[in-house]
């Protein structure tokens, strides 16, 4: 079976389980923002060379597949998505993302204050580009979020809390470069 269906030719895609919708359409919006995301993701985890950054990256995109088939199925077949196996987006998923957050501010980096120019290191300007794609998701998120009934907050929830690591993980990156460049500095 070929990749080109040619089933969206018209202007129409599938979600989970077959009912077809416009390209258009808010829900398809708003997981295809999260597919780029993700993607940006990919990017920044591919060009860091640090562990810490890569695990959480990592961590993050898996979570994302959850958050895009989640959005990528119709109110209606919620029920049957989550009786075939796959998880939804859950509060643990936003605690998770709240704890890295946590821990960066605590432990690794310190509260901040102000604005950061993207662009110091590849591994920030990576990260910095996935916040903002974040952001857009986020917004396409909230638009399906208001045409939706039963629409599951804790989506956007995550969406948010992940703009928040994405910002933090291209400071630590930061860091990371300025304690690179002092130490090499001190020889």
């Amino acid at each position: 079976m070929s990749i080109a269906t040619k089933t969206g030719d018209a202007g129409e895609t599938s979600l989970m389980y077959g009912r077809r919708v416009s390209k258009s359409d808010a829900r398809v919006d708003a997981y295809g923002c999260v597919d780029e995301l993700n993607a940006a993701l990919g990017l920044a985890r591919v060009t860091a060379n640090n562990p810490f950054l890569t695990e959480q990256i990592y961590a993050v995109q898996k979570e994302l597949i959850i958050v895009m088939g989640e959005l990528a199925t119709a109110q209606e077949d919620l029920d049957r998505y989550a009786k075939d196996g796959f998880r939804l987006t859950d509060v643990a998923m936003t605690d998770r993302l709240t704890a890295v957050v946590d821990d960066l501010e605590k432990n690794k980096l310190g509260k901040f204050k102000g604005w950061a120019v993207p662009g110091k290191t590849l591994d920030s300007a990576t990260l910095d580009l996935a916040r903002t794609v974040c952001r857009r998701a986020e917004r396409r998120v909230a638009t399906s979020m208001a045409e939706t009934e039963k629409f599951n907050a804790e989506i956007l929830r995550y969406l948010n809390r992940l703009s928040d690591l994405c910002w933090l993980l291209a400071r630590y990156a930061e860091h990371l470069h300025d304690e690179s460049e002092s130490a090499g500095a001190k020889r």
